[in-house]
């Protein structure tokens, strides 16, 4: 999940105080990068892109953990907009559930690499990532993929979109308010507590 900061827009007319703003620069026809756009409000933030063809933003990363019986938030991070946050965020999660059990862990296909694969089972954990076999080899071989747990664990992992939906369109995550990880990240943590609390009552928890 990604959560948007729009650019701000500055007035660029003779006169006006531009101390503190981005310089008067043209940048049509060039890359964007976080070396020629950086936020004057909120410089943790950094441009990335959602998908191929998409326009980068201003952005954190949110990462949750869920659990696929009900769908239940188990675990939150908010990070910094990189390449590779998705997979060390859940690592760390991963990591930190208590207990010592073997756990199965789904994930898309962007969890299907080397490292992360071999972290998993390091974690005493099985890995259940989608397989990313294009132009190249998975991760993740047959005696994982034609396991009956494997099918499931694909079919309920889907289920953590509600959670993102909710948290934007509830949680008013779509754009968030706030500037500095550690606000945003408050903000995000608080708005998956309230998803929890909502989840619950909808499994009828704590009713006749």
């Amino acid at each position: 999940m990604h959560i948007d900061f729009s650019l701000k827009k500055f007035s660029t007319e003779e006169g006006n105080d531009m101390r503190g703003r981005n310089e008067e620069v043209d940048f049509h026809g060039e890359k964007r990068s976080n070396e020629t756009h950086k936020s004057t409000t909120d410089p943790e933030s950094r441009l990335f892109k959602k998908g191929k063809g998409k326009e980068a933003k201003l952005s954190y990363m949110g990462h949750v953990l869920m659990e696929n019986r009900n769908g239940l938030v188990v675990d939150t991070e908010l990070t910094l907009a990189t390449g590779t946050a998705e997979r060390e965020a859940a690592k760390d999660m991963v990591e930190n559930i208590s207990g010592s059990h073997r756990i199965t862990v789904a994930g898309g296909k962007n969890y299907d690499t080397k490292d992360f694969v071999k972290a998993l089972r390091g974690f005493n954990a099985t890995p259940h990532v989608a397989q990313n076999d294009k132009s190249r080899s998975s991760a993740i071989d047959q005696r994982t993929t034609l396991h009956e747990g494997y099918a499931i664990s694909q079919k309920f992992r889907k289920r953590i979109e509600e959670i993102f939906g909710w948290m934007k369109a509830v949680g008013n995550l779509r754009k968030i308010k706030y500037r500095a990880q550690t606000k945003a990240e408050w903000h995000f943590t608080f708005a998956a507590a309230a998803y929890n609390l909502v989840r619950m009552r909808n499994l009828g928890v704590g009713t006749a």
